[in-house]
């Protein structure tokens, strides 16, 4: 050989592919394809932040004392059992890396998050991925693929790309299922978008559950995308195999500032929260007087909406279309959704436009 040769594993991943900024021609657009939070940054956070740089030359506290405690304050847990990490994503992937490799297997549901079959792939493991039921999960169709090669189960609870929802009992049923020794990574980035009463058990079962570890991200409704910043909770034993493989210093000074400043900002939370929901419930009513062109969307409780293209429109040219207005929206034949187009909830002025184009575009094809 006259090269390094990477493991025959890695060879099998295809890179993750984030949202698109800009035409292919480079030209710039709103961005209405990473889910990112359109109201911007918490002004408590943004101002925790900059506080925080007067300090450049010194590595951050490896054990983010400050935001550890600030999660723990805000949903009452122990500090100790707080993980950080590079935006949730870098969780995920050690998560991964702890529980399984070769001749193990992985599994998560069919439109899951895309960085889980990276994830899986990344340590040698096998994905698996289980049917779903009309976009959203099937516990059946998982449970049915489990086996006793199966080491990890990967759920996003809002679930990305699709935005639908698992109830709480179903979560329990779910994690009542699997063996003890599976480790369940309940992953809840979009929980904050959810009302009180759609809350899915998952921090009580990783509270009081040992094989259970939820993750969430400072990346959405905290408008904090730019320093990723990412947490987790779990059994003090799964915390601790965690902590042996994360990034050391993973989390900067300013961002364990902003991030445990925008956890307290509740006001901004629910802000954002009910802007999102009103103007997804009002661009899904627009998606749905479209149906007669073919347009449908996914019932989503996420910042974003899933828009199915079946009629004379397609996602493709949707999308292009929607670059001609000057918004990014993310096509996604990588996922297995050629004809689906994800967007994300902008502003009011946004939403009305992307409507107005999409609804141009249907009665024109």
């Amino acid at each position: 050989m006259t090269h390094p040769v990477p493991k025959d594993w890695i060879l099998g991943i295809s890179p993750y592919v984030p949202g698109k900024s800009a035409t292919d021609n480079g030209r710039p657009l709103i961005k209405l394809s990473a889910n990112e939070n359109p109201l911007g940054t918490s002004p408590a956070a943004r101002a925790a932040m900059i506080a925080a740089t007067a300090d450049l030359a010194t590595y951050p506290d490896p054990g983010a004392a400050l935001l550890r405690e600030a999660i723990a304050r805000e949903y009452g847990l122990d500090p100790a059992r707080v993980i950080y990490g590079t935006g949730s994503d870098e969780l995920l992937h050690i998560a991964a890396s702890a529980y399984a490799g070769p001749g193990d297997e992985i599994l998560y549901v069919r439109y899951g998050f895309s960085v889980y079959d990276i994830a899986a792939r990344r340590v040698g493991a096998t994905p698996i991925v289980a049917p779903d039921a009309d976009y959203a999960t099937d516990v059946d169709a998982l449970l049915a693929a489990v086996t006793e090669k199966t080491k990890v189960v990967f759920l996003a609870n809002p679930n990305n790309p699709t935005g639908t929802m698992t109830s709480r009992t179903e979560i329990a049923r779910l994690h009542a299922g699997l063996r003890p020794d599976i480790l369940f990574v309940l992953d809840q980035a979009y929980a904050e978008y959810l009302d009180a009463d759609e809350d899915d058990g998952g921090m009580e079962l990783a509270k009081n559950a040992a094989n259970v570890f939820m993750t969430r991200t400072f990346s959405k409704i905290y408008g904090l995308a730019a320093e990723r910043i990412g947490w987790g909770y779990a059994s003090a034993e799964v915390i601790g195999m965690l902590h042996r493989i994360r990034a050391p210093f993973n989390v900067t000074t300013a961002g364990q500032a902003a991030a445990a400043a925008a956890i307290a900002d509740r006001e901004w939370v629910e802000h954002s929260r009910t802007h999102t929901k009103r103007w997804r419930e009002w661009l899904e009513g627009e998606v749905a007087s479209l149906s007669n062109h073919g347009l449908r969307s996914v019932p989503s409780r996420c910042n974003f909406l899933l828009i199915l293209f079946d009629g004379t429109l397609t996602a493709e040219a949707a999308m292009k279309g929607l670059w001609e207005e000057g918004f990014a929206t993310r096509w996604l034949p990588g996922q297995g959704l050629p004809n689906g187009l994800r967007i994300t909830i902008g502003t009011k002025a946004q939403t009305r436009a992307v409507a107005a184009k999409l609804r141009a575009m249907a009665e024109a094809a």
